[in-house]
């Protein structure tokens, strides 16, 4: 069975993070539960259990798609990526406090 090498990146490890923290305070910030994202997500044909979405969330490493169905499901329409950036926050602070 291959290994896939790039998955035990640390890079990977670390945006595998990022995007679980991601969903999770997008659930959070609109106070949608695992179970409520599974039933929400049956809605646009995405059959998922409560427990399989607290496994697969939990891990973080989902595909692309997932995070688009579920951002979809709860209804987020736009996400700002320095909310989960913590270098690009301080970064883009630094730039609007030098102008």
């Amino acid at each position: 069975m291959a290994v896939n090498k790039w998955k035990e990146a640390p890079a990977t490890q670390e945006y595998e993070a990022r995007v679980k923290n991601l969903l999770k305070g997008e659930l959070k910030r609109r106070g949608v539960t695992y179970g409520q994202l599974a039933e929400r997500l049956e809605a646009i044909g995405v059959h998922e259990t409560e427990r399989n979405l607290n496994n697969k969330i939990s891990r973080g490493g989902f595909t692309a798609a997932f995070l688009m169905q579920c951002l979809m499901a709860i209804g987020s329409r736009s996400i700002q990526l320095d909310d989960f950036d913590p270098e690009l926050r301080q970064a883009q602070t630094a730039d609007a406090h030098s102008q």
